[in-house]
C-alpha cells in the first residue's frame, strides 16, 4: 500500500554515481520520499548496505547467481530479482511514484517504456533511452499522459528555464559544455593520453564511462539529440557553447533576444531532486552559489574539428532512424575498450565514424528494429576488437 504522504521512488542503477546521489536526495528528505525498488549490476556489497538502511520491496540484480545468494541471505518481505525480467519489475512497481532511471546503457530502454505504461513519473538520466528511441519514448509518454522529466544538469537547466514560457518563442536551445579533461590537449598531445588521465575531470564527479564521452565531447553530443527529444525543437535550434566553469548550466534564448539561464554549482544532486520534488522545490544540503566568490565566467564557441565526436552526434541526429541508434552502441563499445586499455583514446572517434560510414540507416524504427540494430552494432565492434588484439 502507497504511502500517503511520502512518494515512492524507485532507482534503475542505484550503485551508480546517479543512484547513488538519489539515495543522499531521499536520505536527506526521508519523510517526502522513500525507496521502494532499485537495481544494481556488480556492486553486490554496496546493494547489501542499501537494503539494510533502505528496507526496499524489490531488488533485482544482473545475475542469477547473485539472485540466489541474496535471495538466501535475507529472508523477510523483500522480493529478489534478476535479468531484464528484474529491471522491468524494479521499473513498474506499483508502490513506486517516480522512476530514477539511472542505469548505463540501452538497456534501460524497456523497463521506461514499461514504466511509462504504468504512468509513472520518469526521472531520466540515462541518455541512451533517448537517443536510441526518442521517437517511441515520447511518443509513449504523450499516449500515457507521463512526465518525462530531465535529470542530466544541462537538460535539468532548460526545463527549469521554460517554466512558464511558451515553447513556441524559443529561438536557441544553449548546451553549456566544460570540455571535459582535455578540453586545453591539442589533437597531438591526445595520441597518448591515459585512461588515469582521462577519468580525471576538472568540475564534476561522474562515472567513468560519462567522464570519457565528456573528455570527447561525445555526453554533448548525446544530449544534443535528447535536447532534440525533450523540447522538440530542431537541431539547427541547438547550440553547444564551452563553459569552463560549469556555472550556467544550459540557457534559452527567446525570439525577442531574451535569455533565460538555471545556474548553480556542479552538484547532481540540485537536479536530482528537483525532479524528484518539481513543480515544488525542497531544501538542498548543496554548496550554495557565490557569484563574488567565482568572480567570473567564460565561454568559447565549440570547435567541431576539434571534437569531431560532436560533429558525429549532430550528423546522426539529423539523420534519424537507426543512425543514433549505431552511435550511441559504437561509442559505448569504443569507450569500453579504451577503459580496458586495448586501444588508444583518439581511436574511440575512429571506430565510431567507421561504424556509422557502414550503417544505412532505417527509419522510423520500431522497438525490435533499434535492439536488433544495436546488437548488431555491438557485435560486429567487439569482432573489430579481437582481430586488433589477436583473438
Amino acid at each position: 500500500m502507497k504511502s500517503l504522504n511520502r512518494k515512492g521512488i524507485s532507482i534503475l542503477g542505484a550503485t551508480g554515481s546517479i543512484g547513488k546521489q538519489t539515495l543522499d536526495v531521499i536520505r536527506n528528505h526521508r519523510d517526502a520520499f522513500r525507496l521502494v525498488a532499485f537495481s544494481v549490476g556488480k556492486n553486490i556489497p554496496l546493494a547489501r548496505k542499501i537494503i539494510e538502511e533502505f528496507q526496499p520491496e524489490v531488488v533485482s540484480v544482473s545475475h542469477r547467481e547473485d539472485w540466489l545468494s541474496l535471495k538466501s541471505e535475507y529472508t523477510g518481505n523483500i522480493r529478489f530479482v534478476y535479468g531484464m525480467d528484474g529491471l522491468i519489475e524494479v521499473a513498474v512497481h506499483p508502490n513506486a511514484d517516480i522512476l530514477v532511471n539511472a542505469i548505463l546503457g540501452s538497456v534501460g530502454l524497456l523497463p521506461t517504456l514499461k514504466a511509462i505504461e504504468t504512468r509513472k513519473r520518469i526521472a531520466i538520466a540515462n541518455k541512451e533511452t533517448l537517443v536510441t528511441a526518442g521517437h517511441l519514448v515520447m511518443t509513449k509518454a504523450r499516449e500515457f499522459d507521463v512526465e518525462i522529466i530531465p535529470v542530466d544538469s544541462e537538460h535539468s537547466a532548460i526545463f527549469q528555464s521554460l517554466q512558464g514560457e511558451n515553447p513556441k518563442e524559443i529561438e536557441k536551445i544553449i548546451l553549456t559544455a566544460s570540455g571535459g579533461s582535455f578540453r586545453d590537449y591539442s589533437r597531438e598531445e591526445l595520441k597518448n593520453v591515459t585512461v588515469e588521465e582521462a577519468l580525471h575531470h576538472p568540475n564534476w564527479s561522474m562515472g567513468a564511462k560519462i567522464t570519457i564521452d565528456s573528455a570527447t565531447m561525445m555526453n554533448k553530443g548525446l544530449e544534443v539529440i535528447e535536447a532534440h527529444w525533450l523540447f522538440h525543437v530542431s537541431y539547427d535550434q541547438i547550440d553547444v557553447l564551452l563553459h569552463r566553469e560549469s556555472t550556467i548550466h544550459s540557457m534559452v534564448s527567446f525570439q525577442d533576444k531574451s535569455v533565460i539561464a538555471q545556474l548553480g554549482t556542479p552538484d547532481m544532486r540540485i537536479p536530482i531532486q528537483y525532479a524528484l520534488t518539481y513543480p515544488k522545490r525542497f531544501p538542498n544540503l548543496s554548496e550554495p552559489l557565490d557569484l563574488a566568490k567565482l568572480g567570473t565566467l567564460h565561454f568559447q564557441r565549440m570547435d567541431m574539428k576539434r571534437f569531431p565526436c560532436l560533429q558525429f552526434a549532430y550528423e546522426a541526429g539529423r539523420m534519424g532512424g537507426t543512425m543514433p541508434v549505431v552511435l550511441n552502441a559504437a561509442n559505448e563499445v569504443a569507450v569500453n575498450a579504451f577503459l580496458e586499455g586495448k586501444i588508444r583514446f583518439l581511436e574511440i572517434e575512429d571506430w565510431i565514424e567507421k561504424m556509422m560510414a557502414k550503417h544505412h540507416s532505417i527509419s522510423e524504427p520500431d522497438l525490435d528494429t533499434i535492439l536488433q540494430v544495436d546488437q548488431e552494432t555491438r557485435n560486429e565492434m567487439n569482432h573489430w576488437e579481437s582481430i586488433k588484439n589477436g583473438r
